[in-house]
């Protein structure tokens, strides 16, 4: 085991604060379609629309969600001429998606 890992295994039944912490990241990556945003997003930036059309919804329900994101800071925007691209902040998010998807196989 890794030493973050066990550091991480040890500190969370004992810190309230920090599972709090990662109860909120948890929630805000729980709702499928957010979660597809971030997964998109572990491959590099994007623009609002690119997303929209890569998971077949509208612009203004994905800036809903990416909204949230970045709420939790977990995403972030930068303007270019004139439209949003928006990027991970989070890259540990990376290493969660591959857990998820991997417990998701069966």
């Amino acid at each position: 085991m890794s030493r973050a890992h066990l550091a991480a295994k040890a500190a969370l039944p004992d810190a309230e604060e920090r599972a709090e912490h990662c109860s909120e990241i948890l929630k805000a990556v729980a709702h499928p379609l957010r979660l597809r945003i971030i997964a998109i997003l572990c491959g590099g930036e994007e623009h609002v629309n690119a997303l929209a059309e890569k998971l077949g919804v509208s612009q203004a329900i994905v800036s809903q969600q990416l909204r949230i994101l970045r709420m939790r800071n977990l995403v972030g925007a930068s303007r270019e001429n004139g439209f949003a691209r928006y990027r991970l902040l989070e890259p540990n998010l990376r290493n969660l998606v591959a857990c998820v998807e991997r417990c998701s196989v069966r």
